[in-house]
C-alpha cells in the first residue's frame, strides 16, 4: 500500500474531506476518495474520519492509505472507455482524450483508464514500453482534455520517447486564465519540484527540474484571457503552476488557483491540449493534428466573451 500525507491550506475557508482527498492524491477520483474515507483509510489530524462530507479547515493534516490491488488483479485488464482516435497507423495512434479520463492505472484507478480502454482494440500494446503503462510516452492530467500520442510498436515507442526527451514534439495547449499577463507573449522559466508541504503538489523551487513554458495571448476579455501555451519541457502540472506563478491561474483550477466555477458554469479547469506536431518516428512524415475546444470549454469561452 501507499501512504499520502498532506496539509489542506485552502484557498477556501473550508472543504469536504472527499474533495480534499481527491485533489490531494494524484489521479484519484472523487468516488474512489469517498470509498477510501468510508473504509477508514483516511485520517484527519491523527483521527480516522469515515464521513466523506466531513468539513476540513485550512491547516488540517490529512493522511490517506491507498491499498495495493488484491492478489491476481495486478495484470492490466481491457475495459471499454470513451475516447476519440484522431489518427492511427500500424506504428502509433493519436488520442483525443476527454476530461475525467486518467491516462494509466494508479491508486484508485485500476481498470477505468485510457490504457485499459486501449487494450480493448490494441491488445498488442501490452508488449510495448513499461508494463504498468504500455504504449504511453507522455501524459496529460485527468482533468485536462486533448491530444496525446500512443506507441503501438516497440520501435515507435523508443523513437517517440527519445523525441519527447529531446523536445522535438510540439505540444500546444489552449487555456482560459483569470486576469491576463501584461505582455502579449513571453517565456516562463521557473524550475519545478515537489512541494515540501504537500507531496501531491508541485511548486517552483530553486533546485527543481528545468521547466519552461512559452505563452501567447489569443484574446483579452473583461475578466479573463484566452492564451496559447507551448511546452518547452513537460513537467507535472507545469502549465498550471507557471500560469499561477505570474498571477493568472487557469480558470477552474482548484489546486493551483481558485475552485470557483468558470464562466458558463464550467466545473473543471479550462486547459486543452489543442495541437500536437511531430515527425513520424518511422516514415519521417511531418504531422500536425489539431483538436477544437470541447463543448463545455467552448460554452465557457462564449460566456466569458459576454461578460
Amino acid at each position: 500500500m501507499t501512504t499520502s500525507l498532506f496539509l489542506f491550506e485552502g484557498p477556501q475557508k473550508k472543504r469536504r474531506l472527499d474533495v480534499c482527498v481527491a485533489e490531494g492524491v494524484e489521479d484519484l477520483s472523487r468516488s474512489a476518495a469517498q470509498r477510501l474515507v468510508r473504509a477508514g483509510a483516511v485520517s484527519v489530524n491523527g483521527e480516522i474520519e469515515t464521513r466523506p462530507a466531513h468539513t476540513i479547515l485550512p491547516g488540517a493534516e490529512i493522511r490517506v492509505v491507498v491499498p495495493e490491488p488484491p492478489e491476481g488483479e495486478s495484470e492490466l485488464i481491457a475495459t471499454i472507455q470513451s475516447f476519440t482516435v484522431a489518427y492511427q497507423d500500424e506504428h502509433l495512434l493519436v488520442v483525443d482524450k476527454p476530461v475525467g479520463l486518467t491516462v494509466h492505472p494508479g491508486p484508485g484507478h485500476n481498470s477505468d483508464t485510457l490504457v485499459n480502454g486501449l487494450l480493448v482494440d490494441y491488445p498488442e500494446i501490452r508488449e510495448v514500453g513499461e508494463t504498468e503503462r504500455p504504449g504511453i510516452v507522455h501524459r496529460i492530467d485527468r482533468d485536462t482534455s486533448g491530444l496525446m500520442v500512443v506507441a503501438l510498436t516497440t520501435d515507435a515507442y523508443e523513437l517517440l520517447s527519445e523525441m519527447i526527451r529531446e523536445r522535438s514534439v510540439r505540444r500546444v495547449y489552449t487555456a482560459l486564465v483569470r486576469g491576463g499577463p501584461e505582455a502579449d507573449e513571453g517565456l516562463i522559466d521557473a524550475p519545478l519540484g515537489r512541494d515540501p508541504r504537500n507531496r501531491q503538489r508541485q511548486t517552483i523551487v530553486d533546485d527543481g527540474r528545468e521547466a519552461r513554458t512559452r505563452f501567447r495571448v489569443l484574446e483579452r476579455l473583461s475578466r479573463t484571457t484566452l492564451m496559447e501555451l507551448v511546452l518547452d519541457t513537460g513537467r507535472t502540472h507545469q502549465i498550471r503552476i507557471h500560469l499561477s506563478s505570474i498571477g493568472n491561474p487557469v480558470v477552474g483550477d482548484g489546486m493551483y488557483g481558485r475552485a470557483a466555477r468558470g464562466p458558463g458554469g464550467l466545473n473543471r479547469q479550462f486547459l486543452h491540449a489543442s495541437t500536437l506536431a511531430f515527425k513520424h518516428p518511422i516514415s519521417g512524415e511531418t504531422m500536425q493534428l489539431d483538436s477544437p475546444l470541447p463543448e463545455d470549454l467552448q460554452t465557457s469561452l462564449d460566456a466569458a466573451r459576454r461578460e
